[in-house]
């Protein structure tokens, strides 16, 4: 009998055991504890890491009277792989919730059933899966802006540029001779703002040849290499750059400013995002103009939604499109407007010092 209660002890002390170590690895939020844990595809992204220290600053805001803790921010340095392993990490560290910039769009499967078995939402920013994956699960959310409206406006403001001014065609063909350079290749967003940026000035009726096109996945470094190699390629004959953001635009920037050319024979360059670099370029006229993509809007966004997420509360305040998406507008960029998109910091370190870009 002893021996039985001795085993019975044991036993009972193993299933508790056992029960407190699951728990370390469920994390169960209470009511008011908000832990938000981020991964996002590159940490050489200007954009994100820009919309990131505003998500901070509005998590903040938003999470006032509620337990916090830290948020946790992580690089998943251009790995799916790796960033899948950074979601059970974060799970695993008592996130309850999960802000998730996809390395691979259409690759979030293993990302959602990790989060799914642990009852952790998540909310997808700037690379939006497909339609499919986001109704896996009805706690996944999105929140970014359309592709496509910041491709008609950079189409736009180009259009402008070139109506405005006979001198942006050099030769005087009657064509507006123009290169690409485009984020990923295969992504969304990307193939969508070029598309949509030509078409627009088509419409707009410009008449275009298109010399060439260069990947440089978002990068201001590879877009300047890309852009050398066109240089070489077609020398003076290029009248416009489309960059798919600010980065490739400024690295197309970098390569002529290497030449011996005069700035008489750049060709205007436009980019997408409004960064704080591309903003005051656009003050220094370096860059013809850009699309403001509205990184305060998306933090404040997706800071509200998380608390939400974490605390059950606010959920109805929410405005929704179909039920999981929430985007938010672009605005076009030109010389008369940019100083109003820099931050107070931002702008008066502009007019103390000059440009940054």
């Amino acid at each position: 009998m002893k021996y039985l209660r001795i085993l019975m002890t044991g036993i009972l002390l193993s299933m508790a055991m056992f029960s407190l170590c699951a728990c370390g690895r469920e994390r169960p939020a209470s009511p008011d504890q908000i832990h938000v844990g981020v991964t996002y595809y590159n940490q050489s992204d200007t954009f994100l890491n820009e919309l990131l220290v505003s998500f901070k600053e509005q998590l903040d805001t938003f999470g006032s009277g509620h337990s916090m803790t830290p948020v946790t921010i992580r690089d998943a340095a251009g790995s799916q792989r790796t960033q899948n392993d950074q979601v059970k990490e974060l799970i695993d560290a008592g996130c309850n919730v999960l802000c998730v910039n996809l390395v691979e769009r259409a690759d979030p499967s293993e990302i959602i059933d990790i989060a799914r078995n642990h009852n952790v939402p998540i909310i997808f920013f700037n690379r939006e899966p497909v339609k499919e994956d986001m109704m896996q699960w009805d706690a996944l959310y999105y929140v970014g802006a359309d592709a496509k409206q910041s491709g008609v406006m950079q189409g736009e403001l180009a259009a402008e540029a070139i109506l405005s001014n006979s001198r942006i065609d050099r030769n005087r063909d009657g064509k507006i001779q123009y290169v690409v350079l485009e984020g990923e290749p295969g992504h969304q967003d990307a193939i969508i703002r070029t598309e949509n940026a030509v078409e627009t000035l088509k419409n707009k009726g410009i008449v275009l040849e298109k010399l060439g096109n260069g990947i440089a996945n978002w990068n201001r470094a590879q877009a300047q290499n890309r852009m050398e190699q066109m240089l070489a390629q077609y020398q003076n004959k290029i009248e416009l750059v489309l960059a798919n953001n600010d980065d490739m635009a400024l690295g197309a920037i970098d390569a002529y400013e290497k030449t011996n050319l005069t700035e008489s024979a750049y060709p205007v360059f436009f980019g997408i995002d409004g960064t704080q670099v591309g903003l005051e370029a656009v003050l220094d006229d370096k860059l013809s103009g850009t699309v403001y993509n509205d990184k305060e809007g998306q933090a404040a966004a997706m800071a509200e939604l998380a608390v939400a997420l974490a605390t059950g509360e606010g959920m109805e305040d929410m405005e929704f499109e179909n039920d999981k998406y929430i985007y938010l507008p672009y605005a076009e960029i030109t010389k008369d407007n940019a100083g109003q998109f820099l931050t107070e910091e931002a702008l008066r370190k502009y007019n103390q010092n000059g440009s940054s870009y």
